[in-house]
């Protein structure tokens, strides 16, 4: 910034737009001032580009100013010195301290160049681990412990032959006190991953280096890489210090894990590997039919992390070729041979901005595991619409039946084998954990507990019918009702995160397992027998650890299947339905977090549920319109269709033959006015199955597909991009057809930040308004929670209502709820249709030249506010499709008509 003027943008590549100046500059002045800002811009107006140019300048302003500011606090220095030193003092003693600070900084210098603070060696507590290591007086009386015990195993049990790694260390908690006390007579056994090599023992002493920092996070990973994309066409790609992080499952390269598929596994197996280079494990083979058993030790860590050298190259590499995205971390750890997950942790510390999903900045775990400091940086939040309930779902807890069964039978079976050898403390923790699985146990499959098993039918279809046994309760509540409420969770989750008990419980129930199906256990470490006892464990920490949570900071969910299913659907789930205290967090450690999106509207929802601290006049808030001229656009409320029929796609009508027949002649009309790409949107996969399946067996199907080629969105993320690939050839390359149809799916991954430039996107169909079902208990308790926000008499009202009304199941129940909910309950609920209508019709419109019809099929997009329960659908469009908006047209003829007229005029128009 100049002499106090307005900012300078000179890395944007091109000529920036009079808005892209505007956004630029709000961002700016939001990043000077701190705090929380949100930020509004159009999908396709360079937003992305806005954000990466004025944030990454603010901080080098910012670096430029501390330079000077540090410059002249040293000449000032120097000139304290002189005045200070005698005349009569030789030069040497006047140079000392100038000499020794700058040695000082050469050193530090040093230090830093690599910056592998993240993955450095971390000093270990775990005394099985560091027994052969160190000899201290605590760990041997500890060993000679157990070899007591094992004096007491029957030697002739051959089934028992090491069983001593599975017995707990002798755990004894402060009775008086608080929890966690330094006073416990157990050290916690912490386990800390490091990337670095037993072999080469490196473990140099790091400084926690102070550095202005920006960290960029944004929802799915394609999101990510298409920042990355953004930011290589700016200067700060070779500048700039840049590191993109991810998941396990995205980063691994280790065949062996990745086999595993499920994320749950890979993280489990991920973090055994880590421990298995510090540690000597048994691995159990069975030789066939003598039964005889051996002990061989286990590789020495993850082969990918075994050589250090290699992770120095894989940093050196990373800070040679700028700004890489996952897939590019992920080909360069191949090339080398070393773990591109902890290689891309190690380069936090040395970055200048940090590029990573929501999980990984936005979960309190996430940051203290992967040692993200925001103290002072800035946070910057992309496609932020949805921001309040992305953040408290990360805060959920869910632990199935089958988990808590055998997370239950292993814990008895494990007590029974070793209730003699274990010290009073162990026993007792361990009996309480039988208390609690027996109790969560009860009120999944006891009868008792549920009235209407007997009387409802076995049919499955219906919406709502999934939901017959579901039922929600107050965390004060859930506990008084089960008798557990006299236990002491904080004190048996420092139990669970001390003891070891997960991986010594885990540990022997697959042994056992194993010998009694007469199987070895798999290569990869799992046991042969569905689902991981230590993810089941696990799922079991975390749902106690939600029940600590204040009363009021969630719900419970008591999810029963009836006795004709499978056990599998039966759950309870701690649902947290409160994010202030979380995002506080990130805002008060943070110098400014900034919310950017290109739908963030209504902005009194976000600031209520996040940051209700904040006055609306201290909320930086900047909106800007679209770049495209008005005639590249064409919004059109479609009421009826060819045949005359009214749509009406709400939740009692969309089902029938008639308005799904309505909607077929709609599309084979528009596959003759449109050229190349037209993308459906339907409220979901159930639905547009529906549609399809009925289009097929009519013929209307058919009819379309001699227009165009129709392509249909899979369930499986990872078969989307083959589907997209499929659909842009068949546009570039439409012969003998006129280009093609793709259903989607709103809330799916095409919804979702897939972007339709262009061909691919010149006819945006938006089928009747995606309201999330009503049947969803979940969501109720949301809508009900943000109902009453700073009202105890409204909650008291819905609670009871929610009590009397819903626990049968009945859908007409649930919307009885919702229309019970006059403020702040139904705008949410309206806020969230609104939001997903405006994600998926905004995949259209990427670029200046661009153009596009978006067709909004449904009556209530054009009938008379006052005839509605709800507001109007186009009072919470984007401004810039509102302004334009035909919001009445007499029948399907003028809407015809007016399609016809503006594709002849934009002809011409586009990039071809």
């Amino acid at each position: 910034m100049e002499n106090g003027g307005e900012p300078k943008f000179p890395a944007f590549p091109y000529k920036p737009y009079s808005i892209q100046i505007d956004f630029m500059n709000a961002l700016y002045h939001s990043l000077d001032t701190g705090g929380v800002s949100m930020l509004e811009s159009p999908t396709g107006t360079g937003k992305t580009l806005s954000i990466i140019c004025s944030a990454l300048q603010w901080v080098l302003d910012q670096r430029q100013k501390q330079k000077s500011e540090e410059r002249v606090a040293s000449d000032e220095k120097q000139e304290n010195i002189g005045q200070i030193g005698s005349d009569d003092e030789p030069d040497w003693i006047k140079n000392f301290v100038v000499n020794k600070d700058n040695q000082m900084d050469d050193k530090k210098s040093k230090k830093k160049k690599y910056g592998f603070a993240s993955a450095k060696p971390a000093k270990r507590n775990n005394k099985d681990s560091s027994k052969d290591l160190f000899s201290c007086d605590p760990g041997e009386a500890c060993f000679n412990k157990k070899k007591e015990c094992k004096k007491t195993v029957k030697k002739n049990d051959a089934d028992e032959l090491g069983d001593e790694e599975f017995l707990l260390e002798e755990y004894e908690s402060e009775e008086e006190g608080e929890v966690g006390s330094s006073n416990s007579k157990r050290k916690a056994s912490t386990f800390s991953v490091s990337s670095s090599s037993d072999e080469e023992g490196e473990s140099e002493e790091e400084e926690e280096e102070v550095k202005l920092k920006v960290f960029f996070c944004s929802r799915t990973h394609s999101q990510l890489s298409q920042f990355i994309k953004e930011l290589r066409k700016t200067v700060f790609a070779n500048e700039m210090n840049i590191v993109s992080l991810g998941s396990r499952k995205n980063f691994c390269i280790n065949e062996e894990v990745l086999r595993l598929g499920n994320s749950t596994r890979i993280n489990e197996r991920c973090l055994e590997l880590q421990k298995s280079k510090k540690k000597e494990i048994s691995k159990i083979k069975n030789l066939g039919a003598e039964g005889r058993i051996r002990q061989t030790k286990a590789s020495s860590g993850c082969p990918m992390l075994r050589k250090h050298k290699l992770q120095r190259q894989f940093r050196s590499e990373i800070s040679q070729q700028g700004a890489l995205d996952i897939e590019d971390l992920v080909q360069l750890g191949r090339n080398i041979g070393t773990c591109p997950y902890y290689g891309s942790r190690s380069m936090i510390t040395p970055a200048d901005l940090v590029v990573l999903p929501y999980q990984s900045l936005l979960s309190k775990s996430s940051r203290e595991a992967l040692g993200l400091n925001l103290k002072n940086n800035v946070v910057i939040i992309d496609e932020a619409h949805n921001l309040a309930d992305s953040l408290i779902s990360m805060y959920d807890a869910k632990i199935t039946l089958p988990q808590l069964e055998k997370v239950h039978s292993h814990i008895e079976k494990y007590f029974g084998r070793f209730h003699s050898l274990l010290g009073s403390g162990n026993r007792r923790y361990i009996q309480t954990l039988l208390v609690l699985t027996r109790a969560f146990l009860r009120v999944l499959v006891d009868d008792k507990d549920v009235n209407c098993l007997n009387t409802c039918p076995d049919a499955q279809t219906g919406v709502g019918e999934k939901h017959r046994f579901d039922s929600s309760m107050a965390i004060n509540d859930f506990l008084f009702s089960l008798n557990i409420d006299n236990i002491n969770l904080m004190k048996v989750l420092q139990y669970i995160k001390e003891s070891n008990i997960m991986h010594k419980v885990s540990g022997y129930g697959d042994k056992m397992t194993t010998l009694q199906k007469g199987s070895a256990v798999k290569e990869n470490g799992e046991s042969c027998d569905d689902g991981s006892t230590l993810s089941g464990f696990r799922a079991l920490a975390d749902m106690l650890l939600s029940l600590t949570n204040n009363d009021g900071d969630g719900r419970i969910i008591i999810s029963r299947k009836r006795p004709t299913c499978s056990r599998q659907g039966a759950y309870l789930k701690y649902v947290m339905l409160t994010g202030e205290k979380i995002f506080s967090e990130i805002v008060h450690e943070a110098h400014a977090v900034v919310l950017a999106g290109g739908t963030l509207q209504p902005i009194e929802e976000t600031r209520e549920r996040l940051f209700p601290w904040l006055p609306s006049n201290q909320l930086h808030f900047f909106s800007c319109s679209h770049i495209v001229p008005p005639e590249s656009i064409l919004p059109l409320a479609v009421s009826c269709g060819p045949s005359g029929r009214s749509f009406d796609f709400s939740y009692n009508l969309r089902s029938s033959s008639t308005m799904i027949e309505e909607l077929g002649l709609l599309l084979c009309n528009l596959a003759t006015v449109v050229p190349e790409g037209i993308v459906v949107f339907l409220s979901s996969f159930e639905y547009e199955g529906q549609v399809y399946d009925a289009w097929k067996t009519s013929g209307i199907l058919e009819r379309l597909m001699k227009k165009k080629y129709v392509f249909r969105e899979p369930r499986k993320n990872t078969k989307v991009e083959v589907i997209l690939k499929e659909y842009k050839e068949a546009i570039d390359n439409p012969a003998p057809r006129s280009g093609a149809i793709l259903l989607a799916v709103v809330g799916g991954k095409i919804s979702e930040g897939i972007n339709f430039s262009d061909g691919m996107g010149r006819c945006i169909v938006m089928v009747g308004l995606p309201y999330p079902s009503p049947s969803d208990i979940e969501l109720l308790e949301r809508v009900k929670h943000i109902e009453g926000l700073g009202d105890s008499s409204t909650m008291k009202s819905l609670k009871l209502l929610s009590c009397e009304e819903y626990n049968g199941g009945d859908i007409q129940a649930a919307f009885n709820i919702l229309r019970s909910c006059t403020r702040r309950g139904k705008e949410y609920y309206e806020n969230l249709c609104m939001k997903a209508v405006n994600q998926s019709i905004g995949r259209a419109i990427r670029h200046i030249n661009d153009y596009a019809a978006i067709l909004l099929v449904d009556i209530r997009y054009a009938s008379d506010s006052s005839k509605r329960s709800f507001s109007h659908p186009s009072s919470k469009l984007p401004q810039w499709i509102k302004d334009r908006l035909v919001s009445a047209t007499n029948n399907y003829g003028e809407v015809h008509k007016l399609l016809h007229h503006f594709f002849k005029l934009n002809k011409n128009r586009g990039c071809k």
